[in-house]
């Protein structure tokens, strides 16, 4: 009796894997079919479906003209590590103001000049000092030209080398 005691510790029944495969397939459909729905759009709201609307042109509407600026080089002090600035810009003038604006580009080049060569090296080399550089070249150009007639200075090139 007791080897039939052993015999039946030993021979215990298999047990099916078909829940385990199941469990597998339904988990790769659910992943599957979440996946689906995020992406589409159907849960978590998705993105919004984006109109392009032409805004109506009024009349009188100002037109913008970008005038460019002659490249301004500037040696920087022997005390930095770069011997150059190259600085290279464009103007946004209202379509009315290009001729005026155009008549003082020699002053403006002045100023800016000016303003370039007076500038410590080590503001120039500040990552955060472009914006700063930028508002203050746009304001020295606003005095020479006007606000209304000169909108906004835009940088083209600054590099030192």
């Amino acid at each position: 009796m007791t080897d039939a005691a052993v015999v039946e510790d030993e021979i215990e029944p298999k047990s099916s894997k078909l829940p385990l495969i199941l469990g597998l397939v339904f988990l790769l459909v659910g992943g599957g079919g979440g996946f689906f729905a995020a992406w589409s759009g159907l849960i978590l709201g998705g993105e919004s479906e984006v109109v392009e609307v032409e805004a109506p042109k009024e009349e009188g509407a100002p037109e913008v003209v970008f005038v460019p600026l002659d490249p301004i080089t500037v040696s920087l002090p022997q005390s930095s590590a770069q011997d150059h600035l190259i600085f290279r810009a464009h103007l946004e003038v209202g379509a009315q103001h290009v001729s005026d604006v155009e008549a003082v580009l020699p002053r403006v080049i002045d100023v800016l000049n000016g303003y370039l060569r007076a500038i410590d090296a080590q503001d120039i080399t500040n990552p955060s000092a472009l914006t700063r550089l930028r508002a203050q070249m746009l304001r020295r150009v606003q005095v020479v030209t006007s606000p209304e007639q000169v909108k906004d200075l835009l940088i083209m090139e600054f590099v030192l080398n």
